[in-house]
């Protein structure tokens, strides 16, 4: 009796295990490429040059470390596929069907900028330009193909990253006094997937996307930037030239500006930042020119 009723403890616990969800990687050769390489034409701030060009005619600006290495990146499209949402922020779903459809290309197109955009948290990853995926999507739907999902539901704007933990208590006043203003607003017209319109304007005449975190609010800019005018150096890119000097000249307006675009792009490590179209500093910078 003891040894039947082993037999259909075993068959229940083999069941169990049998019925239990398989995980599997998704097949790499269905992730879209980036069309694009981090660390092009570094200017020694921390940004580089994107996959996307400006209304100026020029790439637009992106942090050095964007997009990340393609296994880095994988290996978060599989926890995100694997987990049906970002795991770095639940309320957007990811699905990575394996079709050769329209939908089932511009879904999987879809679940990589949500990756991206999601990397270090929400909204906090790399921007899309710096990648061709929206190109991608956007020729798929031109060739009267089907329409992309909706988009999962805007979560609230997350707050922006901060580097309170190495700001000091207060801002000197002549550094908030001083330091260039942002001229934009984190978190405007959300798609949902972690991206956010910036302060620039693509060749298209839309708003380049940045992640929704970025700009951070003006008074975490002021810490940070504080703090790196104290160690005469981006404390988290200290190879980069970083000088803030306060008389009111133009030469000096200008370093002040490099200054403020040093500190925006290195806020996390060593060109992981804010993207410079974030703001409107290279408009002020130009201005000043």
């Amino acid at each position: 009796m003891k040894f039947s009723t082993a037999i259909i403890s075993l068959a229940t616990l083999v069941a169990s295990v049998s019925a239990a969800p398989v995980k599997r990687d998704v097949d790499p050769a269905l992730v879209p490429d980036f069309g694009h390489s981090a660390g092009l034409n570094p200017t020694g701030t921390g940004d580089c040059d994107g996959a996307v060009i400006g209304a100026n005619g020029q790439p637009v600006k992106i942090p050095c470390a964007c997009p990340p290495e393609r296994d880095v990146f994988l290996a978060a499209l599989n926890e995100n596929v694997n987990a049906g949402n970002a795991v770095k922020n639940p309320t957007v779903a990811v699905s990575f069907p394996t079709d050769d459809s329209p939908a089932a290309q511009i879904a999987r197109i879809s679940a990589s900028l949500i990756t991206l955009q999601n990397l270090n948290g929400p909204g906090q990853g790399c921007p899309a330009a710096a990648t061709t995926l929206l190109a991608q999507q956007r020729a798929i739907q031109a060739g009267g193909q089907a329409p992309a999902p909706a988009p999962a539901a805007a979560a609230a704007p997350p707050p922006p990253p901060a580097n309170a933990a190495a700001a000091p208590a207060a801002v000197p006043a002549d550094i908030a006094a001083l330091a260039p203003e942002l001229g934009f607003a984190s978190g405007l017209n959300p798609t949902g997937t972690g991206d956010c319109d910036g302060a620039v304007k693509g060749a298209n005449g839309q708003a380049v996307k940045i992640p929704c975190a970025c700009p951070p609010s003006q008074a975490d800019f002021n810490a940070a930037l504080a703090v790196n005018v104290a160690a005469g150096a981006a404390v988290n890119n200290p190879e980069v030239p970083f000088e803030f000097p306060t008389d009111d000249s133009k030469a000096s307006q200008t370093e002040r500006i490099r200054a403020a675009l040093v500190t925006l792009q290195n806020l996390n490590g060593p060109g992981q930042g804010c993207p410079a179209a974030s703001t409107t500093l290279l408009s002020q910078l130009k201005a000043l020119a």
